[in-house]
């Protein structure tokens, strides 16, 4: 008996004394928000709705300002397994063509607008991704984009006219800013202040939190207010990695996207008054620019996107028409 007494509690001190089987899994979000920027806010508060619903089974480090990676670079380390989530935005184009859509100039009027294109058409953008391998579990914003550069004010297309402007990586936004007469360039978001700096570009184009995050005001002497595309930002994972996770993990990620989309845009409303005036105080010259002039300018942009993406017209089509809530 004593051999057995002596066994059994050997067996319980094992138990005792070793980890918890089922260990926290730390889940990591990569992003290229700078502090004080909408994502990273938008990106905190995931997390913070993840680390309490699944306190014990998961946990969610942010990672800001590029430090995993550029969006493409985020991209790929999805897919590797090396990241766990992360926050494209004007990239998405070059992942599926239906993104593109967003690209289109003046396309979302608000974000009710956007809501109404997300609750019709969701299932659209899901598919295109998980077709690339991934899935989006969340829909937050970029927001409404304005243009800062050194040259003049901007109020028509063609003061753009020479202008060297920093794009995303997309091709639809450099389609779209040589038909306005800029002199587009493609270069990522982390590398823009310099550039701005040094002149190298003349200008970019972004919504007021990334302009103020990146302190953009400190090398900008004019920024115009064209709005002239609305940029959703994507809660992607990698459809294969995120499907080994455990049923009640894998919804309990997916209610924090959802969850988490009314604190961004109530957030995003917040900051487009407070931000501007941020940028105005610290001396940046600020114009209203005439988006009916920018609006007749892309029609080509429109007709480029019908005739070159599959179900373009459609999708156009679709989005306008849910504009007043039809």
């Amino acid at each position: 008996m004593k051999p057995s007494k002596l066994l059994i509690g050997a067996a319980v001190a094992l138990i005792l004394s070793a980890p918890a089987l089922a260990a926290e899994k730390t889940l990591k979000f990569g992003h290229v928000g700078k502090p004080g920027s909408l994502f990273e806010a938008s990106v905190n508060q995931f997390a913070a709705c993840a680390n309490k619903k699944l306190a014990g089974k998961v946990k969610v480090e942010t990672f800001g300002s590029s430090q995993l990676g550029k969006d493409q670079e985020l991209l790929q380390k999805l897919k590797l397994g090396q990241v766990d989530f992360a926050l494209p935005s004007s990239v998405m184009s070059s992942v599926a063509d239906e993104f593109g859509i967003f690209e289109m100039p003046y396309i979302i009027k608000s974000r009710d607008h956007m809501r109404r294109v997300q609750a019709e058409m969701m299932d659209l953008f899901q598919a295109a991704v998980k077709a690339k391998g991934y899935r989006i579990i969340g829909l937050f914003e970029n927001g409404f984009r304005h243009i800062t550069n050194n040259i003049r004010p901007i109020y028509v297309p063609a003061d753009l006219k020479g202008i060297k402007l920093r794009t995303p990586k997309g091709a639809w936004r450099v389609k779209m800013f040589k038909l306005y007469g800029a002199n587009p360039t493609p270069m990522a978001f982390s590398e823009v202040f310099t550039a701005l700096k040094t002149g190298v570009i003349d200008g970019q184009e972004n919504p007021y939190a990334q302009i103020t995050s990146a302190k953009l005001y400190e090398v900008q002497k004019y920024l115009s207010i064209t709005g002239h595309v609305y940029t959703p930002a994507y809660v992607l994972v990698s459809d294969k990695h995120f499907s080994r996770l455990p049923a009640d993990v894998q919804a309990g990620l997916e209610a924090c996207g959802a969850e988490t989309q009314d604190f961004v845009y109530d957030l995003a409303a917040k900051l487009e008054v407070e931000l501007l005036d941020v940028i105005k105080n610290a001396g940046v010259i600020v114009n209203e620019a005439d988006k009916a002039a920018f609006i007749a300018a892309s029609k080509p942009i429109y007709e480029e996107f019908a005739a070159s993406v599959k179900g373009g017209q459609a999708m156009i089509d679709k989005v306008l028409s849910l504009a007043d809530g039809s």
